[in-house]
């Protein structure tokens, strides 16, 4: 059987499967060990913690595949694997509306400062009930700013007719009218959006035009009441401008899912009551990652056997 390296333990449905089709090699993540094992690897199924370059694909003379558990790919040399004539696939559509429903659960959070009156009452100091006690900021009606209106930007705006809000988007494509009607969003300059948006919500892909994409400037835009969700890529964002703009108050608050240098947090970070932080948990249902998990099974198996998989990452 072909032999299939993993760098990760994936759920044990998507481990079964594997093993019924595969010489299961792994799971290995210290850069050495892979080196040591890829040449002996038809495919090799990552995540987006490893960094899979030329140099490791150097190594990799029987390699036809590899299959990012993610919908991101950054982490891949699309290049190096291109010119060895590797697929890259990745696992887009299956994560669109739990991501998008991660999306909502830190808007929520951090309108309504969940998390830090959970932290109030576990600390012992909530002294009861008062009209001025621990005041957050409706949601409902208000304006909507979303950065990136693909798959999971869409979905995010769907819910977002259910809280009656105003959708502003901006993307490097534009909807269709009929798509801007069913979602009722507005397209805009990105500067504009931010100018007017109660929540700014992140869902570009990370590609060097867009890194830093929020950085000082853009959110001396922001509202000092608005508010900066990230599900997307942590590198869309200049933490260290981040932290400048929440600490002195120049936006209102943030939620984050994923940050510039994981799993490294800016400490800054940690300390401030105003920013509600997630362990990069945006596809983290148990349904959803096995769905994930039999997407890198199935293109694994389309390449090996001469088909194109379902999800080839296209370059350019």
């Amino acid at each position: 059987m072909p032999t299939v390296l993993l760098t990760q333990r994936f759920p044990d449905p998507v481990m079964e499967e594997l093993r019924k089709r595969f010489t299961v090699v792994g799971p290995l993540s210290e850069r050495h060990a892979l080196i040591q094992a890829i040449p002996l690897a038809d495919a090799l199924a990552v995540t987006l913690a490893e960094q899979v370059d030329a140099e490791l694909l150097s190594h990799a003379s029987r390699l036809k595949i590899v299959a990012v558990y993610a919908v991101g790919y950054n982490n891949v040399d699309l290049a190096a694997a291109g010119a060895r004539g590797i697929v890259v696939t990745n696992t887009p559509d299956v994560l669109t509306e739990t991501t998008a429903d991660l999306t909502w659960g830190l808007i929520l959070a951090v309108a309504r400062r969940i998390p830090e009156g959970e932290r109030l009452l576990r600390q012992g100091r909530w002294e009861g009930w008062a009209p001025t006690h621990h005041l957050g900021t409706d949601v409902y009606g208000k304006t909507l700013g979303i950065v990136g209106m693909g798959r999971i930007g869409s979905a995010v705006a769907r819910r977002a007719a259910g809280f009656n809000m105003v959708v502003l988007y901006h993307s490097r494509r534009r909807l269709s009218p009929s798509e801007e009607k069913a979602l009722k969003a507005v397209p805009m300059a990105l500067p504009e959006l931010l100018r007017r948006s109660d929540f700014v919500s992140l869902h570009a892909p990370l590609t060097p035009e867009t890194r830093h994409l929020i950085g000082k400037a853009e959110l001396e835009l922001m509202r000092n009441h608005a508010f900066l969700i990230n599900t997307a890529r942590g590198p869309l964002v200049d933490e260290p401008a981040l932290v400048e703009a929440l600490s002195n108050r120049g936006i209102a608050g943030a939620g984050l899912d994923v940050y510039e240098n994981e799993p490294r947090i800016h400490p800054e970070l940690l300390k401030l009551e105003n920013v509600v932080l997630a362990p990069h948990i945006g596809s983290a249902t148990y349904e959803t990652r096995v769905k994930m998990g039999m997407v890198v099974v199935e293109n694994i198996a389309a390449a090996l056997s001469g088909r194109e998989p379902s999800t080839p990452v296209r370059v350019g």
